[in-house]
């Protein structure tokens, strides 16, 4: 009997060992029972919350193909934890005729479908749980539950037990300066784009040492983010205001807007790099003006009520200056986004929608064609050789 191996672990804490280690016990067993292991299949670092892995599409793809007869894993809870996703696996894999078997289940059937993918979606919820929980009494100690925003450092210290102290937040002088600059500008009238365009043309690093972009400094008010709209800029630290969702169909994670009296607040004044009546100021011409995204009646809407409509070549069109991407900036126009919103790129061609596409699926077409003409001449030649022989 052929049989595929599989391993997985999912965190960067654990030893990449892990999947020798699986792989391992799973030789021994196939060597036990006579099985010919003729491939294996491994995702390192990878949450089981979703199929969305390369090792185990790879593992999907070479079953359907019929490459192997079994799969043989340390446990089902390796495959996913996700109830949908081990059922579509088993019934992709009972279709193609392929077994599956695991050292803990043993072989697995229906029955472990069931239960162990229950018991597997139970413990990711109840590992959230206690992860939200810990990051709310971290939040209570003023402490930061999340990454770290531009203007702060991480500061690495220990508490009396010895133990590394997480959370911990200091000001960066000179990105503390940065924030002060970008409210004093928009207050004096300019707006984010013309922010972004002049940091990034002075060489300002942006958040994780990146470029400026309009979004990043007027975010979304309504959900906290962006540079204008953080309020640990004025010693609060607000938590939980958000919470993150994985989209079924693509693996990433998608924000949704908690209830106001779901979210955690604490005053944090040792952080404040802004006053309250710049902040008061800025929130006046925020509402007043509505000159930016997310200030605008709908721009909170749910996302698939405000979803932009996708295009044929939408995401695949780059600049061939800096690389980025083109997007539309008129009804039928596409322009280099870095050029219009960064300010980071030269190129201020535009280009018709429509005529790209034509010029695309000409070339296409033209390919095709020729692909064609060659097969048909090889298959004459062929035709002709069995002639004279």
């Amino acid at each position: 009997m052929k049989v595929a191996l599989y391993a997985r672990y999912s965190s960067d804490n654990q030893r990449d060992a892990s999947i020798e280690d699986q792989l391992r016990v799973c030789r021994a067993r196939a060597d036990r029972e006579g099985w010919t292991v003729v491939d294996s299949y491994s995702d390192r670092a990878i949450s089981g919350a979703s199929l969305l892995r390369p090792g185990v599409q790879e593992l999907i793809a070479d079953g359907l193909k019929r490459r192997f007869d079994l799969v043989l894993t340390e446990s089902l809870d390796r495959l996913s934890r996700d109830q949908e996703d081990i059922a579509g696996f088993y019934k992709r894999m009972r279709f193609a005729g392929v077994s599956i078997v695991t050292l803990s289940e043993g072989e697995v059937s229906e029955l472990h479908i069931g239960l162990k993918g229950t018991m597997g979606a139970l413990y990711l919820k109840d590992l959230a749980d206690k992860t939200r929980r810990g990051l709310r009494g971290r939040i209570e100690d003023g402490k930061s539950g999340g990454g770290l925003c531009f203007g702060y450092d991480v500061v690495h210290q220990f508490d009396e037990t010895g133990a590394a102290s997480r959370g911990e937040r200091a000001i960066n002088p000179a990105e503390a300066e940065v924030v002060r600059r970008i409210f004093a500008e928009y207050l004096a009238g300019k707006s984010s784009r013309t922010i972004a365009m002049r940091l990034n043309s002075e060489g300002v690093p942006g958040p994780q040492r990146g470029e400026w972009g309009p979004s990043t400094i007027h975010g979304n008010p309504k959900r906290g983010t962006g540079i204008l709209n953080n309020e640990l800029y004025i010693g609060k630290l607000v938590w939980n205001r958000l919470r993150y969702v994985k989209d079924p169909d693509t693996g990433k994670r998608v924000s949704r807007l908690n209830p106001e009296n779901e979210w955690a607040i604490q005053d944090v004044p040792e952080l404040r790099i802004v006053d309250h009546s710049v902040w008061s100021l800025v929130k006046e011409r925020q509402s007043q003006l509505a000159l930016e995204p997310g200030t605008r009646a709908g721009d909170n809407l749910p996302l698939n009520d405000r979803r932009r409509p996708k295009h044929l070549f939408t995401g695949l069109i780059k600049c061939g200056c800096c690389g980025g991407g083109y997007s539309m900036i008129s009804k039928d126009m596409l322009g280099c986004t870095n050029a219009r919103s960064k300010g980071t790129c030269d190129n201020r061609l535009n280009i018709r929608r429509d005529t790209i596409e034509a010029s695309i699926l000409n070339g296409l077409d033209k390919h095709l064609m020729e692909l064609r003409r060659v097969h048909a001449r090889g298959e004459q030649g062929a035709h002709r050789g069995a002639s004279v022989t």
